[in-house]
């Protein structure tokens, strides 16, 4: 077998993490279940567990290194061929090129028998492999494969809640539930969706990572909303009704005469609908006074013999 750091693709000054990485998405890359059984995947899928085989051990991967023993486990200078230590193409295994069992010693010391490198990794496959236990029987029955997948939706879609279609790794399409209130970051699991289970194993799940996209207006604070609201000069001077969107649609809102910028009217009850044993959050307008886009000259011509008898400023010094 060529050298098992070739093979996986990793310094030799790899980590213990690096190497399972590694393994892990050859792999689950070069799988033969992945492959429809391929002769080619299969020797390939060998050749890889093969080299974790050396390099996933620590012992094993010691004595490699100090040339101890060869790319296939066995003592440097042995002939397999002779019926030597060993045996098998793995320096010992029992289950030859199919089985890769072998006794591994855990980091605490504990041993155990009929350990497979498949089982490393097939909470990637959701039992890929099957196999045998231990020392023998039949197939063990696995979970399905679990996908994580990354959805956005609107922010009045998680306000209100609603129904999002996601499409699944494996093609198929699931009509997924928004709760309403939903916040950015949330997750939901969806139970029993993922792949589907090996030898009567039930399926996985899916998690889905929401990220709430931005509203042009509105922000969120805990259940209540806020929002700036524009207002004409002589809506503020003078007061009067002015509409305000809300979640629910316009709604009128009175502005009090003299009113300033920064001034802060609450509407109750708008702002995200109530859920569960949370009640509705309101809506906080700030008023934010506006002029016109383009000059207007007659508010010019007022401004400029208007004596100003007051200092906005004066909190400042």
């Amino acid at each position: 077998m060529r050298d098992p750091y070739d093979i996986l693709g990793v310094a030799k000054t790899a980590s213990e993490a690096d190497i399972k990485k590694a393994f892990r998405s050859l792999a689950k890359k070069h799988h033969p279940d992945t492959k429809g059984g391929d002769a080619g995947a299969q020797k390939k899928f060998q050749e890889i567990s093969g080299a974790y085989d050396i390099l996933g051990d620590k012992e094993k991967r010691a004595k490699f290194d100090r040339g101890e023993i060869d790319a296939n486990g066995n003592p440097r200078g042995f002939d397999p061929r002779g019926g030597g230590f060993g045996g098998g193409p793995f320096g010992g295994g029992r289950g030859g090129p199919g089985g890769f069992e072998h006794t591994w010693t855990s980091q605490d010391g504990d041993t155990a028998e009929g350990f497979r490198a498949e089982d490393i990794f097939a909470d990637l496959f959701g039992g890929m492999g099957g196999g045998r236990r231990g020392g023998g029987g039949g197939r063990r029955a696995r979970a399905g494969e679990s996908y994580e997948i990354s959805i956005t939706v609107s922010f009045e879609e998680a306000a209100k809640g609603g129904t999002r279609r996601v499409y699944m790794p494996d093609g198929r399409e699931v009509d997924v539930r928004i709760p309403v209130g939903l916040r950015d970051g949330q997750q939901i699991r969806l139970k029993g969706q993922g792949a589907e289970g090996r030898n009567g194993g039930p399926r996985g799940d899916v998690l889905l990572n929401v990220s709430v996209a931005p509203h042009p207006y509105y922000t969120r604070d805990g259940n209540d909303l806020r929002m700036d609201l524009p207002v004409t000069l002589q809506e503020a001077v003078l007061g009067g009704k002015v509409t305000v969107p809300t979640l629910s649609g316009q709604v009128t809102l009175s502005v009090p005469a003299n009113a300033n910028s920064g001034a802060v009217l609450r509407l109750k009850g708008k702002g995200i609908p109530a859920h569960g044993s949370e009640a509705a959050g309101d809506l906080y307008v700030k008023l934010v006074v506006t002029l016109p886009d383009r000059p207007d000259p007659e508010l010019r011509k007022f401004t400029e013999t208007w004596s100003a008898t007051y200092d906005p400023r004066a909190k400042l010094r």
